[in-house]
């Protein structure tokens, strides 16, 4: 498992994202940050920490769960676990910006969307990722990346937080290894 990306660079990475996100919104005040449980979820909050202090005031932030919203549910042999869902604000005519860890194919995003859509109809919805690896099959693509790494095949990249996993950083490890 190689390290990628560090715990100091992983923050700085993340602050930038919560400045462009600033400088992309038509106004600011408006902003809806909106993290994909369970990979978007740390971002999400971090940033929207960094816009209270930045902005002086609290940014709406909530938690979408996409696992009935995903197009490969016909082909799971074990029932979907749904994590929660948790968005305590209206999102009409808000800007939503979508928070992730890493986007690959654009079919998380897709199904994010959608999910997002069943709760109203918000003026936009743009999309921050911390890794972009490529390989998309859908024609999605982030608004907002921390970082663009592209990883060989039989590999996969897979982004830590100390909140969930003790520490911060970016690795490279062969596809379905565990931490």
């Amino acid at each position: 498992m190689g390290v990628l990306i560090d715990g100091g660079e992983l923050g700085r990475i993340i602050k930038r994202m919560a400045y462009e996100m600033v400088e992309k919104a038509e106004d600011p005040s408006n902003i809806v940050i909106v993290g994909v449980q369970e990979g978007g979820r740390v971002p999400a909050e971090r940033i929207a920490g960094i816009l209270r202090e930045e902005l002086g005031k609290d940014i709406p932030l909530g938690l979408i769960d996409i696992t009935f919203y995903r197009d490969d549910l016909h082909k799971r042999r074990d029932p979907p676990k749904p994590k929660e869902t948790k968005l305590p604000f209206p999102i009409d005519g808000k800007e939503v910006f979508i928070v992730d860890d890493v986007i690959e194919t654009g079919r998380t995003v897709r199904a994010a969307i959608d999910a997002i859509l069943d709760y109203g109809r918000p003026r936009s919805i743009k999309l921050a990722v911390v890794v972009d690896k490529g390989n998309r099959e859908l024609p999605i693509h982030p608004d907002i990346v921390g970082r663009r790494i592209e990883a060989p095949p039989g590999k996969e990249i897979v982004v830590f937080f100390k909140e969930r996993e003790g520490e911060d950083k970016v690795v490279l490890r062969d596809k379905g290894a565990s931490s």
